[in-house]
């Protein structure tokens, strides 16, 4: 699965993105930082199953830090989108090519309202947040109407003739978005648009079916970022009447935080509600008051910056995901060498038994002979639905 990162220029997505996946990017305050995608690995966080099985777990694939476990996933940030991006304004046309592949979106916004439709900046609290949101989903929807319509005439007309399923020929035409079949299918029902008569599909009807499409193939999550400026929280109230997802962020204080993390003066892990200082002889003064700073206008008002919580609900609310933990000997959790819950699986919602065993290595796949359950003992078929935090033994004739 893959989460992309977007929003209007000069928001501060590459920071957000800087703060989840601490790679080095361009960040500076002015539109069209980012030219080329960036993609990185972040880390989902939930909580690790050892202490509840009364073990002492050697994660590989993962970490583990306090009972927490921090899983690696990715997230790909691409350049701000401008009205008429769809049209190729900005480079927009490749932009959003680029975050054709994601599974759900995080939407990085303003909130406090300081720069304008361009990226450009203004008096905090001089633009409305919303009116940015409103074009980037308006921009992403027209460019795939765009897609839809190329030869639309003659797609329809032609399924209409050889009494061939219209679904099969967007399906073909959106693959590159990751849509199937079965997401064109149910828009189509909701909308109530006749798959026998695509020829009757009024402009209007293609208009509302790419809109549609992009919420089902692409759920998004808003990211109210510079949450910790003072003209931020009336906006962040204002985007959440809208009935959206929105989570409050600092993601300069994020970055602070792990960057101090790192060289050791504090104690911090993605997502914690607090953070301890370790070193402060070390600190200058203007560091100690920035440290401080975060601690009483983010931490204290918003039990954490948000960021690692963005990342956390793209995956498990937006995308349904589940974290499973498969292992080679149920009866001690562990892999053959030993190691104790070795790895932590993120899957989709809905992923099974078999799912899991492509996931872990093709060959379990073609040899699959059932699953178990490594807290009941019992079998599981391969058509078993995964939950979160399972612990899993596939047993397999390869």
């Amino acid at each position: 699965m893959l989460v992309g990162v977007i929003g209007k220029p000069n928001v501060g997505k590459s920071t957000f993105f800087s703060a989840a996946t601490l790679r080095e990017v361009a960040i500076a305050d002015f539109p069209f930082t980012t030219i080329k995608p960036n993609v990185g690995v972040a880390y989902l966080r939930t909580q690790c199953v050892h202490q509840e099985m009364g073990v002492v777990d050697n994660p590989r694939n993962s970490s583990c830090v306090n009972g927490t476990r921090l899983i690696p996933v990715k997230l790909v940030d691409v350049a701000g989108l401008v009205e008429g991006a769809a049209q190729g304004r900005g480079l927009g046309n490749q932009f959003l090519d680029e975050i054709r592949q994601a599974d759900a979106l995080i939407h990085v916004v303003d909130a406090s309202g300081s720069t304008d439709a361009e990226g450009r900046k203004v008096p905090p609290g001089s633009h409305d947040p919303l009116k940015d949101i409103e074009m980037v989903e308006r921009e992403f929807d027209l460019w795939v109407l765009g897609i839809i319509r190329r030869d639309w005439e003659k797609t329809s007309r032609l399924a209409e003739q050889s009494a061939a399923k219209v679904t099969a020929s967007l399906a073909a035409r959106l693959t590159g978005l990751a849509v199937d079949e079965k997401e064109i299918e149910l828009v189509m029902a909701q909308l109530h648009l006749k798959p026998e008569k695509p020829t009757a599909w009024s402009d209007s009807d293609l208009q509302k079916f790419a809109t549609h499409l992009r919420e089902r193939s692409k759920p998004s999550l808003i990211a109210a970022n510079k949450a910790d400026l003072p003209s931020a929280m009336e906006n962040i109230e204002r985007l959440r009447v809208t009935g959206r997802k929105v989570i409050p962020c600092a993601s300069e204080a994020e970055l602070l935080l792990r960057r101090a993390a790192e060289r050791g003066f504090l104690s911090y892990t993605p997502g914690d509600e607090t953070f301890r200082l370790i070193q402060t002889n070390t600190l200058t003064r203007e560091q100690l008051q920035a440290i401080e700073m975060v601690d009483r206008r983010v931490m204290k008002v918003f039990r954490g910056t948000g960021v690692q919580k963005a990342i956390d609900e793209a995956y498990f609310s937006l995308l349904g995901a589940v974290v499973v933990f498969p292992v080679e000997d149920e009866r001690k959790l562990s892999d053959k060498k030993g190691n104790i819950l070795p790895d932590a699986y993120v899957m989709r919602g809905g992923s099974t038994t078999l799912d899991l065993a492509r996931a872990v290595h093709s060959d379990l796949a073609e040899g699959f002979l059932y699953a178990i359950d490594a807290r009941t003992g019992m079998r599981l078929a391969a058509d078993h639905q995964l939950k979160n935090h399972d612990i899993v033994k596939i047993v397999s004739s390869r």
